[in-house]
C-alpha cells in the first residue's frame, strides 16, 4: 500500500469504542500508515443530537485537551455515531483539504464523508460508498501464513482436528442465560469427547459464569484456554484451527474467523438482531458459517478477507482529492514492487 514514514498526518477518531477504533486502526494498518489515535468524549446535551448536531464547545479547537486540536489531517479514518459531527468539523475547518473517511453507516447519508465503508446489510448505497460482506480486521493473510510457519508451542501439541473456540459474550442484542451456557458448555463438551483439540479465547465482554464454565471444561478435557498471560495468541489460534467455533454477538469476530478460510461453527445466545440475521444468511449462502449444535460440518473456502478492498478503494479516493487539490499525486507515497 503506501511507504511508512510518507509524512502524511493520520488520524482515527472515535469515542473510543473498541470495535470502532479496531476496524479503523485495521484500514490505516492496511494503508501502512502510522495514526494519531484522536477520542472524543462529548456530553449531554450534545450527544442528544448525535450524528446530526454540532460537536461539544467544550472540545473544539482550543479548549483545554481538545481531541482535534490542530494540524488538521490528510486523511481522516471515523467511526461511531459520535465521531459523525466531529469529522463534519474537521473538514470544514481544513478548508476541505482533509480526505474524510467514514466506517459503517453514518445515519445521515452518504455525504457524510468523502469515503464510506458500509457493511452489506446496512442499506447505505451511493457512489462514494463501498459495502462488503465482512468488515475490515488486521487479520491478514501475511499474518496467518507467518502464524502457520511458526507455530505457538502452546497450541501446536493440541490434537487434530483443531476447533478455535471465539468465546464473546453479553452486548446490547445478545445475552448469554444460564440455559445459553449450559448448551454451549455441552456442545463443546461433545467435540472434546470426540478427540478435538479445543482451543479456547474469551473477550471482555464474557460473562464470569461462562468464562469459568470454559476454564472447567478446558481443565477436565487438557483443552488450551488462554487466560491472558503471555502474548495473545488469537492469529496463531486462527491460523492452526481446522475449525472455528464463534458466538454470533460479535460482527467482527466471525469476519476475522472467516479470513482464513475455515469452516464457522456459529453459537446463538439469547438475543438478536434483524441485521445479524442477514449477515449470517449471506455468510451461510457463501458457505461459510454452519449452526453449531455439537458437531464439525463444513468444507475449507477461498478466504473471505475485505479489508484490502477497502485499503484500495481508499487510496485510489484520497489520490483523487490529492490531485483536485494541486498537492502531490498519492503514487509518489506508493510502494514500488
Amino acid at each position: 500500500m503506501l511507504r511508512d514514514n510518507t509524512g502524511l498526518i493520520t488520524w482515527v477518531l472515535t469515542d473510543g469504542k473498541a470495535g470502532d477504533e479496531l476496524q479503523a486502526l485495521s484500514v490505516a494498518e492496511a494503508l501502512s500508515l502510522q495514526p494519531q489515535i484522536r477520542r472524543v468524549k462529548p456530553r449531554a446535551p450534545f450527544t442528544w443530537a448525535m450524528p446530526w448536531g454540532p460537536i461539544d464547545f467544550r472540545e473544539r479547537p482550543g479548549a483545554f485537551d481538545s481531541p482535534i486540536t490542530p494540524p488538521y489531517p490528510d486523511l481522516l479514518i471515523a467511526s461511531g455515531r459520535r465521531a459523525v459531527p466531529y469529522l463534519r468539523f474537521i473538514k470544514r475547518a481544513s478548508g476541505g483539504r482533509t480526505y474524510t473517511v467514514f466506517l459503517k453507516d453514518p445515519r445521515t447519508g452518504p455525504k457524510a464523508a468523502d469515503f464510506i465503508w458500509s457493511p452489506h446489510y446496512d442499506r447505505l448505497r451511493g457512489p462514494n460508498v463501498l459495502t462488503t460482506l465482512t468488515p475490515p480486521h488486521r487479520v491478514s493473510p501475511d499474518r496467518i501464513a507467518a502464524a502457520r510457519a511458526q507455530p505457538d508451542p502452546r497450541l501446536a501439541s493440541q490434537p487434530h482436528p483443531r476447533v478455535a473456540v471465539l468465546a464473546g459474550g453479553d452486548s446490547r442484542h445478545h445475552r448469554f442465560t444460564d440455559k445459553d451456557i449450559a448448551r454451549f458448555v455441552e456442545h463443546l463438551t461433545t467435540l472434546a469427547e470426540s478427540g478435538a483439540g479445543l482451543m479456547i479465547t474469551v473477550s471482555r465482554r464474557t460473562p464470569p459464569a461462562l468464562r469459568e464454565a470454559l476454564i472447567d471444561l478446558a481443565v477436565r478435557h487438557n483443552a488450551y484456554f488462554w487466560d491472558g498471560t503471555g502474548e495473545n495468541p488469537y492469529v496463531s489460534l486462527l491460523s492452526l484451527a481446522d475449525f472455528m467455533v464463534a458466538t454470533a454477538d460479535s460482527f467482527n469476530m466471525i469476519g476475522e474467523a472467516a479470513a482464513t478460510g475455515r469452516p464457522i461453527l456459529v453459537f446463538e445466545p439469547s438475543g438478536g438482531h434483524p441485521k445479524l440475521d442477514v449477515y449470517m444468511a449471506d455468510l451461510k449462502a457463501h458457505g461459510i458459517v454452519h449452526p453449531f449444535e455439537g458437531r464439525l460440518v463444513g468444507q475449507p473456502y477461498e478466504p473471505l478477507n475485505s479489508t484490502p478492498k477497502i485499503a484500495a478503494a481508499i487510496v485510489r479516493g484520497f489520490s483523487l482529492h490529492r490531485r483536485s487539490l494541486g498537492l502531490p499525486d498519492l503514487a509518489f507515497f506508493l510502494e514500488t514492487p
